[in-house]
């Protein structure tokens, strides 16, 4: 039976796609109809006064629907009925936006909760202290653990709640959170004890501290964070809907004091016309559409596995304008890998790559399999084993020596070979009566001054003196494509900052060649947090990642705080947001959802506000022509009727929301750009469309609605 998941495996990450092919269309996946369907019955709750008052234009058209029933009753007509049905209709489709948004939050908290199991935890009694051997324990129920408890956990066992290991080591099961099936290690001290509930241990024993109240566990925060039990409306939300409120007490005020002057002009009407006409005027598609927009923009995060603990936090991210990068694991791969080898003193290249290639075989590090590779793959020579050679003597690779190697028993004598740090093999060279020249000094300053890492190989025949062969060139490889994200990112105005512990010559070299904006070398954490306060004393938002517990301070300074899951406890509590992949490249990725977040509220803003004008041109005319003739003229649309052209209104002001559901979920395409840029693409395409699409769609319906009976 498979473990159920957050995580879809068919969403990767795309930091390392190759430049110009990263995919930029970030979707929250595709609308199912039956979504529409399961989301009905929630949208119809939400007809509730107290849920609708929270969006205060859909509660005045909830309010003016109420109102024609009303009139429908007393004085029944087609006209009457169809325009009170559609508006209704209106009502419940914009909770529908916010039902489906909503509803797949809940299907994933759903999921969520499968892998909450009633745990039994093996609880310490009395005082735990590290290395103690007689500890007694008591079997109780996980949620009774309450903070500082110690609990013991086997393997095969679950782990009862968050936490911190304080002893022992083991493997972790997390693919309930993560998603990913491979197995991680956990152990006391260091950035990597933290622990999830939920999760199970794979091997070998382990003390944990609890971190968390009962109910308050990263899978429970998750559940209420997706569910949106949790979510509070964002600052700018918040502000959208005060001036989408106002706008429509201003179109409100004007509807009222317009049926005084319709009885003096001799064109009384009635109250189903007066609400069609204010329905029009207020922008009840940026207001139905809303929430589902902010609710689509932590489902997009959560559907890459990172957890927003606040959807100010999502919108924080698409403002950033300066982004903290750690060099390791983020630009570049964090191994440094053989990139060329050197040769000294009419040394050839064939002669140096194979006394690399000897000298590596006992080598397991990531580096010395890089120069055993490198030596096959770009000069030919077939790749060795030690158990191949016969009378060898290896020399590993030690953090003492700094050197590895091999003696072979050879006729003529011992052929010794080595590899290491420039330093501790020329130490070995004199030893052993040679001497390094000036040439082996330049090769090895140019590769330093390049921000990589020199290994001198060398060689002894004999009773011959040992002499250096050259130099092998190590560097840290920057991720294919990431240079491209950052000219992206300076294109949306963004700055990048890379964090390294490198010496400002190394710093600077990949720097360079990843094409970041700036660098901090050798930073502390206290140079992160100063570097943060600097750039918010200047007015910009910066977003960082970390997973230590010493960068807990910067993660909570920061806008944007991305804590890796499997950092400490305290990095998580400090973040204002979650990898659940501990993949610090999906920084990028979060700043362009932001982004993303941000373009769809504003285009489907500017659309709304644009698609108000043609349903103008539609009632007006048709309210008032009968007394003064020359409104003739602004129907443009050569409406049939002054009743169908009101029904058609309200029919496309309807059907307009449901048509936008999906782009409000899955967000506007998104391309990184300038702001002047965005902002004439969104008015080219949501501005004068929404001037456009109107027109056509309301004569669109005219042409069927002429057709019924009372609406003619």
């Amino acid at each position: 039976m498979s473990t159920p998941t957050l995580h879809d495996p068919a969403v990767e990450p795309e930091a390392l796609l190759p430049a110009g092919e990263t995919e930029h269309r970030l979707s929250a996946g595709l609308l199912d109809p039956k979504q529409l369907l399961t989301s009905f019955p929630d949208a119809i709750k939400k007809l509730d006064p107290r849920v609708m008052v929270k969006s205060p234009v859909m509660f005045v058209v909830e309010v003016g629907s109420l109102l024609t029933t009303i009139s429908a009753i007393e004085k029944p007509s087609v006209f009457a009925w169809v325009i009170t049905v559609w508006l209704w209709l209106t009502v419940v489709f914009a909770n529908l936006a916010e039902a489906v948004a909503e509803g797949r939050g809940k299907a994933q908290a759903d999921t969520l909760r499968r892998t909450k199991t009633d745990t039994v935890a093996r609880k310490v009694q009395g005082t735990w202290a590290p290395g103690a051997t007689n500890v007694t324990e008591a079997e109780v129920p996980a949620t009774e653990l309450k903070l500082g408890d110690y609990v013991v956990v086997e393997a095969g066992q679950i782990i009862p709640g968050d936490g911190d290991v304080v002893e022992g080591v083991a493997s972790v099961d997390e693919s309930a959170i993560t998603g990913e099936s491979a197995p991680v290690i956990r152990e006391s001290g260091g950035d990597r004890s933290a622990v999830t509930g939920g999760t199970k241990v794979l091997s070998d024993r382990i003390v944990v501290k609890i971190t968390s109240e009962p109910g308050k566990t990263f899978i429970d925060r998750m559940i209420a964070l997706v569910e949106g039990a949790a979510r509070q409306k964002t600052p700018n939300e918040i502000a959208l809907n005060i001036l989408l409120a106002s706008l429509t007490i201003v179109f409100l005020l004007a509807v009222v004091t317009l049926q005084p002057m319709a009885k003096y002009a001799g064109a009384e009407q009635t109250i189903i016309v007066l609400v069609a006409l204010l329905v029009a005027l207020i922008p009840t598609t940026i207001g139905a559409l809303l929430s589902a927009i902010g609710i689509a923009g932590m489902d997009r995060l959560v559907q890459r596995n990172v957890l927003a603990m606040s959807g100010r936090a999502v919108e924080a991210a698409g403002d950033v304008s300066t982004l903290l990068l750690d060099k390791t694991g983020t630009i570049t791969f964090g191994n440094r890998q053989a990139a060329e080898f050197l040769p000294i003193d009419n040394v050839t290249d064939r002669q140096i790559a194979d006394a690399a290639q000897l000298s590596s075989l006992a080598d397991e590090t990531p580096e010395g399999r890089s120069i055993v590779v490198l030596a096959k793959e770009k000069y030919g020579l077939r790749e060795r084993v030690q158990g191949e050679l016969t009378h060898a003597t290896w020399i590993e690779f030690t953090a003492q020596t700094r050197m590895s190697g091999v003696d072979l028993d050879e006729p003529s004598g011992v052929h010794a070979v080595r590899k290491g740090a420039a330093g501790s093999v020329a130490a070995w060279v004199r030893e052993n009566g040679g001497t390094t020249g000036q040439e082996l000094e330049i090769a090895v300053e140019r590769i330093s001054n390049r921000g990589g890492t020199p290994l001198v190989v060398a060689e002894k025949r004999g009773s011959e003196p040992a002499r250096a062969l050259g130099v092998i060139y190590l560097k840290d490889v920057v991720k294919p494509g990431i240079k491209q994200r950052f000219e992206d990112l300076r294109a949306m105005g963004i700055r990048t900052v890379m964090i390294t512990g490198d010496n400002p010559l190394t710093a600077a070299a990949i720097a360079e060649e990843a094409g970041v904006d700036d660098f901090l070398a050798e930073a502390t954490p206290e140079d992160k947090m100063a570097l943060i306060k600097k750039e918010q004393a200047g007015g910009k938002l910066v977003a960082m990642t970390g997973d230590g517990t010493n960068d807990a301070p910067a993660l909570a300074q920061a806008d944007v705080g991305v804590a890796m899951n499997t950092g400490t406890s305290a990095a998580k509590e400090a973040g204002n947001m979650v990898d659940l992949d501990s993949n610090p490249t999906k920084l990028i990725e979060i700043v362009e959802i932001g982004k993303q977040l941000l373009i769809t509220r504003g285009a489907l803003t500017t659309f709304s506000i644009a698609n108000d004008v043609a349903k103008y041109f539609a009632i007006i005319p048709a309210m008032f022509a009968s007394v003064y003739p020359g409104l003739r003229h602004l129907n443009i649309m050569a409406l049939d009727s002054p009743k169908s052209a009101i029904t058609s209104a309200i029919i496309f002001n309807a059907l307009i929301i449901i048509g936008l559901i999906p782009l409000a979920l899955r967000g506007v395409r998104y391309k990184p750009s300038s702001a002047q840029s965005l902002l004439r693409r969104n008015l080219g395409i949501y501005g004068i469309g929404g001037l456009i699409l109107p027109f056509v769609g309301i004569k669109a319906i005219d042409l069927i609605v002429q057709f019924i009976p009372g609406l003619h």
